[in-house]
C-alpha cells in the first residue's frame, strides 16, 4: 500500500496526481482516470477538508483487481454531489467522479475526520 502525506494547498494536487499516476503505472493500469480521481479528492480536501496546518494523506492501492484510491483529511463534513447550474463555475467534481468510477464513498476515521475514497477499474 503506497501512501504519501501532503500539506492542504493547490501544489498538492500536482504531488497527489503524479503519485497516482506512478503507482497506476507500476501496476500495469492506465493512469488517465486515477489523475483525474485523485485531483478531484485532494482539491475537495484541500478547500473543503482542511486547515492551514492539517494534513492530506493519499493511498492509493490494488483491491481485488480494482485500483483503490484514498484522500484522508481532518473535517467530519461528509462530501456533497452538487447539482450546479450552467451558470455556476463550480460544483461539478464528486457528480462527474460519480460517473466514472466503479464506486465511491466515505468513511470516519477514529481519531477525527474522513476518508474519501474511489474505485477504479
Amino acid at each position: 500500500m503506497d501512501t504519501i502525506v501532503l500539506p492542504p494547498e493547490g501544489a498538492s494536487i500536482k504531488v497527489a496526481r503524479d503519485f497516482a499516476g506512478k503507482i497506476a503505472g507500476m501496476l500495469g493500469v492506465d493512469d488517465q482516470l486515477p489523475r483525474l480521481v485523485v485531483s478531484e479528492l485532494v482539491t475537495n480536501a484541500w478547500i473543503h477538508g482542511s486547515r492551514p496546518n492539517d494534513q492530506i494523506v493519499v493511498r492509493v492501492y490494488p483491491h481485488n483487481g480494482r485500483l483503490v484510491i484514498e484522500v484522508w483529511d481532518r473535517s467530519d463534513r461528509q462530501p456533497v454531489v452538487g447539482c450546479p447550474d450552467a451558470a455556476e463555475e463550480s460544483g461539478r467534481g464528486l457528480l462527474i467522479l460519480s460517473t466514472l468510477v466503479v464506486r465511491w464513498g466515505t468513511r470516519p476515521l477514529s481519531e477525527g475526520g474522513k476518508v474519501v475514497f474511489a474505485e477504479v477499474v
